[in-house]
């Protein structure tokens, strides 16, 4: 007969193993010597050890499922009983005992991670929800509008909640969402039917002047021409391109008869060498606003000029494109003075700057996260991956960021 500290084989070649409950067969051998039984016996239970040791490697290594590490403990578990091997099987016991109750421990950690996650997810979505409530009730239509787009892109990325919270407070974003269009669609309903007043006020004045262009009453008529202007300017302002069309139409009525007085009144040369002289006088005083500093004062300034230009009539021809060339320079100064403030204070190429400078900067955050896992974890593969992707965006988020800062110069 053989033994050793854990088992024995009987002179019949039967194996027994000792465990704290006292003996119990194995097997039998039949095919050599007891030593060797005993040795064949020990590699399985080296065998079941080494599958305990892995199974507990991955319970506390990996994100390895709760259910999944149960499952393949109450397999090991049931080999250690029934085990045909020869070894500290009670040890093995006591290591799936440690580690069952490693996983039941990991299970309630994620159980209060989900927990976390959830509480986080809605204090998000209570965030977003408020937020939008206030900008239901906002006026400034695309920066609001192009916000709102965002708070949607940012809810459809964050994970549910349970379906009747989620269900509530996507009710309440939905709501602010659709008040703040019902808003919107009214504002611009208004100023459709504000254009349309000044259209029809504006076709009328377009009438009356060309009407009076005819006209030989010339100090009556240009005086009910100042008063169409005068009018004009109170009508408020048409759709762009109808605005336009009405100018040229009215500009060209006052220019027919203006011109028609200016023939008649050709001889009067000294008339219009006088007002020469008044024009120079209003085109140096307008060139004194250049370089446009003040913006909303240069306009009222030259708004101002012009009127008072135009009140004086007509000078000699020679002398009208150089005066009209001088005073039109300003006007252009101006016109480019309001584009590039047009420019610089555009909200909605801002907020397209900045929503894509945002999300460009939550993602390399998230890689620099992530690389920082990596590192930790020791993958040198996935570093090596996660450095090139965040290199290759930085330059995205380094133009972005310059176009940003465009913008506040």
């Amino acid at each position: 007969m053989s033994s050793d500290p854990w088992g024995r084989v009987d002179e019949q070649g039967t194996v027994y193993v000792r465990t704290a409950d006292g003996e119990r067969v194995v097997g039998s051998w039949q095919a050599g010597s007891p030593e060797e039984a005993l040795a064949y016996f020990e590699r399985k239970y080296q065998g079941i050890a080494v599958e305990i040791g892995l199974l507990e490697k991955r319970v506390r290594t990996t994100d390895l499922a709760a259910k999944d590490a149960q499952a393949a403990l109450e397999h090991l578990r049931a080999q250690v009983v029934e085990a045909h091997a020869v070894g500290d099987l009670d040890a093995l016991a006591k290591r799936l005992d440690a580690l069952g109750a490693d996983i039941e421990t990991r299970r309630e950690e994620r159980k209060a991670a989900r927990a976390k996650a959830q509480d986080e997810t809605r204090a998000a979505k209570d965030k977003l929800v408020a937020e939008a409530e206030q900008l239901a009730e906002s006026t400034q239509w695309r920066e609001a509008g192009d916000r709102l787009r965002a708070l949607v892109d940012t809810w459809k990325a964050l994970p549910r909640l349970d379906r009747k919270s989620d269900d509530e407070l996507w009710h309440r974003f939905s709501h602010a969402r659709s008040v703040f269009s019902k808003h919107r669609k009214a504002h611009f309903a208004t100023l459709d039917a504000e254009r349309d007043h000044a259209r029809a006020a504006k076709e009328k004045l377009v009438a009356e002047a060309e009407a009076l262009s005819g006209s030989t009453e010339w100090g009556d008529t240009a005086a009910k021409y100042r008063d169409l202007m005068t009018r004009w300017k109170a009508a408020g302002r048409a759709q762009r391109d109808i605005e336009d069309e009405l100018w040229a139409r009215f500009r060209g009525a006052q220019d027919v008869f203006f011109q028609a007085r200016s023939a008649v009144f050709s001889e009067r040369d000294a008339e219009q060498v006088e007002n020469q002289k008044l024009k120079e006088v209003l085109a140096a005083e307008a060139e004194t606003l250049l370089p446009i500093g003040d913006l909303k004062a240069a306009k009222a300034a030259l708004r101002d000029i012009s009127e008072r230009w135009e009140a004086i009539g007509h000078v000699p021809r020679d002398a009208r494109p150089k005066l009209d060339a001088r005073l039109g320079t300003v006007e252009r100064a101006i016109r480019e003075a309001e584009d590039a403030e047009w420019q610089r204070s555009n909200p909605e190429a801002k907020a397209r700057a900045a929503g894509m400078a945002g999300l460009l900067q939550a993602k390399a955050d998230k890689l620099n996260a992530d690389l920082e896992k990596a590192r930790a974890a020791g993958n040198a593969s996935r570093v090596a991956k996660l450095e090139g992707e965040l290199a290759g965006l930085q330059t995205l988020l380094d133009q972005a960021q310059k176009s940003l800062e465009e913008f506040s110069g």
